[in-house]
């Protein structure tokens, strides 16, 4: 009787430790880093700054436009 408590009692133990293992890489992923927008000076596209191309303290959505904008 009392090893088939322990065996209870070990198989609640592993259910709990995966699911919260579980419930951690879930959050894990829901987490999203948010980034700054920025506004081309051209054309007014919104867009994350990382993907933007800066001309002195302007931003672009684009060469293109970033060439356009300096003319």
């Amino acid at each position: 009787m009392s090893r088939l408590l322990l065996l209870a009692v070990i198989a609640a133990a592993v259910y709990l430790l995966i699911r919260s293992y579980r419930r951690k890489s879930e959050l894990q992923q829901k987490e999203t880093v948010a980034e700054d927008m920025v506004r081309c000076a051209h054309c007014g596209v919104h867009l994350p700054r990382s993907e933007s191309i800066k001309a002195g303290d302007k931003f672009y959505c684009s060469a293109e436009h970033c060439d356009a904008g300096r003319g």
